[in-house]
């Protein structure tokens, strides 16, 4: 077992199979030393935990819990293509939020991801980011998150 594994399992975690993907793509990319994950949504066993906007039907908790299992997901991603203990450094993450017209806790909601991200690959998961509030995403979930991370 690896330390990626080791770490997530301390938290309770598995790296899940990857997710299917609901359109025309592949879900990660290896290009030279760096992977590029597809958006990944916060399925569990191929089912979204919850739908809506954040700030309208979704609270922002609820949406911290699903950007940390979107942040799973891309690990398993990750997983799919390369050994998990080959990422020398988790170069950035972009976390999209569904967003009621009033909501602005994006950050927060990133959170749940990036701690995630942080927590599995420790010194090598500290990362840039971006936190960006749109109006809708694929099968109305809440929030995705994709990344690029840098590979041995």
């Amino acid at each position: 077992m690896g330390a990626v594994v080791e770490r997530l399992a301390s938290l309770g975690l598995t790296v899940p199979d990857v997710a299917a993907p609901v359109a025309s793509y592949v879900p990660a990319v290896r290009s030279g030393a760096h992977v590029y994950t597809s958006g990944q949504l916060p399925f569990v066993d191929g089912v979204l935990p919850g739908t809506g906007k954040v700030g309208a039907e979704v609270t922002p908790e609820d949406a911290q819990e699903y950007a940390k299992l979107c942040a799973l997901n891309v690990i398993a991603a990750i997983n799919s293509i390369v050994d998990l203990d080959s990422v020398v450094r988790v170069v950035k993450l972009t976390v999209f939020v569904a967003s009621a017209p009033d909501f602005t806790g994006q950050p927060a909601v990133a959170n749940g991801a990036s701690d995630l991200i942080a927590a599995a690959f420790g010194a090598a998961g500290s990362h840039a980011r971006s936190a960006v509030g749109v109006a809708v995403l694929p099968l109305d979930t809440p929030v995705e998150v994709d990344a690029i991370v840098e590979v041995a």
